[in-house]
């Protein structure tokens, strides 16, 4: 066989690997990005952000819609490379700023790690907090409310990272989603693909104005985001 050189850039190299509550998580660097592996599957990685911001805005679009009040409470279902987060710590019109991440190698990375260079000013922001937990349990047992609830913590409501994510997108688990909603608070969920099934359950679960929005990406189909205004 020939020799064939290769750019190191072709091989990731793997900055930490740890075992975490629901499994392995592991990041590692691909060339210029970071990316972040849970059981193997992919999540996301410091590419682009553009759906992830997207997220934070089309929630706050909506809300605006909805006649939402000035400085509404912001709660983000999980922490990822930080573009929510960051995103909407810049953005001075949120309130309190809350991020429930369940895994504490993420925090790490975010706080301490190589993933600091994108949140550590949305850290130092006196808006925002990190909460480790684990969302499902968050969502139907902490007595804090919000006005926009963004969730990003697997790659869609049919294509979870875990078997127990899956009753988040059932009619129990959005009914914690709409516990935590104030009146007329916005659930948006990002996506790497759309749903219909997903929207027929946020309507049967008394959901109001849901719409689906596509956001174009560098490669590939488009991601989305749902969206949906609170029962009540």
């Amino acid at each position: 066989m020939p020799f064939t050189s290769h750019d190191s850039h072709d091989t990731p190299e793997v900055l930490d690997r740890r075992e975490g509550p629901h499994g392995e998580v592991v990041l590692r660097r691909h060339g210029e990005l970071l990316q972040i592996i849970a059981n193997g599957c992919f999540l996301m990685d410091t590419s682009d952000g553009r759906s992830e911001r997207r997220l934070v805005d089309a929630a706050a679009e909506a809300l605006t819609a909805a006649g939402g009040l000035p400085s509404p409470h912001l709660l983000i279902g999980g922490l990822g490379v930080g573009f929510s987060l960051a995103h909407a710590a810049a953005d001075p019109r949120w309130g309190r700023i809350a991020v429930v991440e369940r895994e504490p190698a993420i925090i790490d990375w975010h706080r301490e790690g190589p993933l600091a260079a994108l949140s550590a000013q949305a850290l130092a922001d006196p808006r925002t907090e990190i909460v480790q937990a684990d969302l499902v349990r968050y969502v139907n047992e902490t007595s804090d409310t919000y006005d926009a609830l963004c969730l990003d913590i697997d790659n869609g409501p049919g294509w979870t990272v875990t078997e127990d994510n899956d009753g988040l997108y059932e009619p129990a688990g959005l009914a914690g989603c709409a516990r935590v909603l104030r009146p007329g608070g916005v659930l948006a969920v990002w996506s790497a693909q759309p749903s219909p099934e997903f929207e027929e359950t946020l309507r049967n679960a008394g959901f109001q104005q849901v719409r689906t929005e596509e956001i174009p990406v560098a490669r590939g189909v488009p991601d989305v985001v749902h969206l949906a205004v609170g029962p009540g």
